[in-house]
């Protein structure tokens, strides 16, 4: 499979390229990321994540803090890391591409610090990352009406400063 030129090529550009490049349909590997993501935001829904304020009450150590983040995080850590352990112990490539990709080693350079520096003040001011934000807009929540938008014209902006090199 070859590699897209920019690390923010987008999953179905991968998956159609992929695709082109095996001589498959990209449709099982679409309906699995579908389902995947389905999943997801169930998961995000019921353990309340999708709830900005639990997010806040969090980040919130001298106001009402909520430990129940910390409660889905320590629960989801060792199940996926157990999960993938054994993936890749019994299987010599996933189900629906040629080979596991690992990711390369990220660099700690300006763009990284920035990109880590805005999600955070982002996250602390709104209580959304992408995930839950998705959830909640499938929820209509108001908040996320405005937010998902503003955070894929941010997503653009950055992929259109990514192609001209700044």
């Amino acid at each position: 499979m070859k590699r897209a030129a920019h690390h923010d090529a987008g999953a179905c550009s991968r998956v159609r390229e992929q695709a082109g490049d095996e001589g498959l349909s990209p449709w099982p590997t679409l309906a699995a990321a579908a389902l995947a993501g389905l999943v997801f935001g169930a998961g995000l829904v019921v353990s309340q994540m999708s709830d900005p304020r639990k997010v806040l009450n969090f980040l919130d150590l001298l106001g009402p803090w909520d430990a129940s983040l910390l409660f889905v995080l320590g629960s989801a850590v060792p199940v996926a890391a157990a999960g993938f352990a054994l993936l890749l112990r019994r299987r010599r490539a996933p189900w629906l591409a040629p080979a596991f990709e690992p990711p390369a080693a990220p660099r700690l350079d300006a763009p990284l610090l920035l990109g880590s520096a805005l999600f955070g003040v982002g996250w602390g001011l709104v209580g959304y990352c992408p995930g839950p934000a998705v959830a909640a807009l499938g929820l209509l929540n108001p908040e996320a009406l405005w937010f998902v938008p503003a955070m894929l014209a941010g997503a653009a902006l950055q992929r259109g400063g990514a192609r001209r090199g700044g």
